[in-house]
């Protein structure tokens, strides 16, 4: 069960850096609310948030193929 709480965890965190990262939403929003000066230093903090929820549900992953050989 925990096991499936990390992936889905790491499955929407990395589903949502790319979105931001990767398409000019963030952009548009942060624009439309008066903030575009912060954009240019989302980066610093997304594209590591971005490699941390791949490497968690990577992770995820690999203890759930783990757990399954167990069982077998």
């Amino acid at each position: 069960m925990a096991d499936n709480k990390l992936l889905k965890t790491g499955v929407i965190g990395a589903a949502t850096m790319i979105v931001c990262c990767f398409t000019p939403a963030l952009v548009i929003i942060m624009g439309g609310l008066g903030l575009s000066a912060w954009v240019s230093g989302l980066d610093w903090i997304l594209l590591p948030l971005l490699v941390v929820f791949i490497a968690m549900t990577a992770f995820a992953l690999i203890k759930k193929q783990k757990s399954r050989e167990q069982k077998a």
